[in-house]
């Protein structure tokens, strides 16, 4: 006799997945990366300790290193890429933020009062200046604690030290390979084959939905999900070639093919492109049923029907406006991709920018096939989920 499964009240699960959350998360990141980030941080701020002291002058016992500025370093070598860490943000930050705790400590004292708002108003005045710093709030904590009532101490030390920390950081991570300041530029069109399903608008409209704080610039989250997009399409397709999954021996024509003939291929065979080769079956051009209906909009006849008959119907003329062959009508700027190229790469072809026919193309550039959204959903629909 099979005993069931005990019962788990709702509230039960839910602490379990709450308790479940609080576990650390493993970081991606290689011990390679991780000693370059020790290794910024600890150069950084000894280059900024020691440049700080000396532009003292002053007595030992002077503070020239204000406390924030470590978690500032963490920030500015471990994820320079971070909005948060950027040089704006690392001064801005710190700088306004010293200047509220200062200010409460004048109005409130060094009471928690006066602790909460500081932290507070800077936090407000950081986003409103686009400087969102976390140590910011540090900052302006410490001016409470300190009972700081000197405005210049904003200045120094609290802007030197962060103005060098943001020089050193600039200086290192650029020489160690990691783009700073990341500055967020308009992203570069991508080519055919390599664009997302998703668009900047839609992205925007994620973004704006999400309606958080990222610590992630745009342009890399973008770069991410693509990435995942196409390892996603990798795992569904495997090693699943063009030659795999491609229409073999397709129709093709020529480009002093007689356009009656050409349509009656794509009417006969139920297809709605024909690649267009020279005789040694290279790939020239493309005529689609497209091509036909924008060179029959041109023709004088009423309806459609019309035009097309008009337009397929040779005119027995060795000269004229009306066009006669295939090579009049083809498009010449056609895409084509290799039979051994996998298809998974040409996916986002023809989700993003409404390709329905890629020829392909064997040895010698030779056409040996036709690649559809018809063979593709084939092929996805026998793919393994």
């Amino acid at each position: 006799m099979s005993v069931p499964p005990p019962i788990r009240s709702e509230a039960a699960w839910s602490l379990r997945t709450w308790l479940h959350a609080l576990r650390p998360a493993p970081m991606a990141v290689n011990a390679r990366e991780r000693w370059r980030v020790v290794l910024g941080a600890g150069l950084g701020l000894l280059l900024t300790g020691l440049l700080a002291r000396w532009l003292a002058g002053g007595p030992p016992q002077a503070l020239w290193l204000v406390a924030p500025l470590g978690a500032s370093a963490v920030l500015v070598f471990g994820v320079p890429a971070s909005p948060l860490a950027q040089p704006w943000a690392v001064v801005g930050g710190n700088t306004l933020s010293a200047l509220v705790g200062i200010a409460c400590v004048h109005l409130l004292g060094s009471t928690a009062p006066a602790a909460a708002l500081a932290v507070a108003g800077a936090i407000a005045l950081m986003f409103a200046l686009r400087c969102l710093h976390p140590p910011g709030g540090a900052a302006a904590l410490l001016m409470v604690i300190a009972g700081t009532l000197d405005w210049r101490f904003a200045l120094f030390p609290v802007l030197l030290d962060s103005l060098l920390l943001a020089l050193a950081g600039i200086a290192y991570n650029n020489a160690t390979g990691r783009r700073y300041p990341h500055v967020q530029v308009a992203p570069a069109p991508a080519a055919a084959d390599q664009m997302p399903l998703f668009g900047e608008a839609e992205l925007d409209a994620v973004l704006a939905r999400y309606n958080q704080v990222l610590d992630l610039p745009r342009d890399d989250l973008s770069h991410l999900l693509h990435e995942a997009e196409l390892l996603a399409y990798q795992r569904r397709f495997g090693a699943l070639r063009c030659a795999d999954v491609m229409s073999r021996e397709p129709k093709t024509v020529e480009f002093g093919t007689p356009l009656q003939e050409a349509w009656a291929l794509l009417q006969r065979h139920h297809i709605k492109a024909l690649p267009v080769v020279d005789r040694a079956r290279r790939v020239t051009g493309i005529v689609t049923l497209a091509d036909f209906m924008r060179a029959a909009s041109s023709e004088r006849h009423e309806g459609l029907v019309g035009r097309l008959r008009e337009l397929v119907r040779p005119s027995g003329l060795s000269h004229g406006d009306k066009p006669e062959v295939v090579g009049q009508i083809m498009s010449k700027q056609v895409r084509v991709a290799s039979a051994e190229r996998p298809i998974a790469e040409l996916v986002p072809l023809f989700a993003a920018t409404g390709h329905h026919h890629i020829p392909i193309v064997g040895e010698e550039a030779r056409l040996v096939g036709i690649l559809t959204q018809s063979d593709l959903v084939a092929a996805l629909s026998r793919a393994p989920v």
